[in-house]
């Protein structure tokens, strides 16, 4: 009797630690799926803005007229750009982060994907503003240091103020 009871709670144990994995690829497309249609909508509602989407990314770009900057910039991933720049939580307005009057510097290849994508669309001395889905930015990782959950679509305004090649 002890025997069954033993091999009962082994194979209740060796069940119990099965779960269900999902394939990543089907995580993504569905996280693309949510992330692409929070952006859609905030633009469809917001028509005066007149964003513009890069290619077939998904993320999006507002200049306002006369914000572009000026010059033939160059963009290469080691390109070092100086900026200052807020960034909020497109669904919330939650800002997790915000430069004020200090303008750090970072080489264009080492931050998240959507600045590098982005970040192009401008020259120096122009304002853009950016709607980044997750994947472009921090993905399915939180980061705790900010506040920011897993999977956030962000909304960067970014004003560059210099561009070295």
């Amino acid at each position: 009797m002890n025997r069954l009871l033993v091999l009962l709670l082994v194979l209740m144990a060796g069940l119990g630690a099965c779960k269900k994995s999902v394939d990543p690829m089907v995580q993504y497309n569905i996280q693309k799926d949510i992330d692409d249609k929070i952006i859609k909508d905030y633009v469809a509602a917001h028509p005066q803005d007149s964003a513009k989407k890069i290619d077939t990314t998904g993320v999006y770009y507002i200049i306002k007229t006369g914000e572009g900057g000026s010059g033939n910039d160059l963009y290469t991933s080691s390109t070092t750009i100086t900026v200052g720049f807020t960034g909020q939580i497109l669904t919330t307005g939650y800002t997790f982060a915000q430069t004020n009057n200090f303008h750090p510097s970072y080489t264009l290849g080492s931050v998240i994907r959507g600045w590098q994508l982005g970040v192009p669309q401008i020259k120096k001395g122009g304002k853009v503003r950016l709607l980044i889905p997750s994947r472009y930015a921090y993905g399915p990782y939180a980061q705790d240091s900010i506040h920011l959950p897993a999977n956030s679509v962000l909304d960067f305004n970014i004003q560059l103020y210099n561009v070295t090649n």
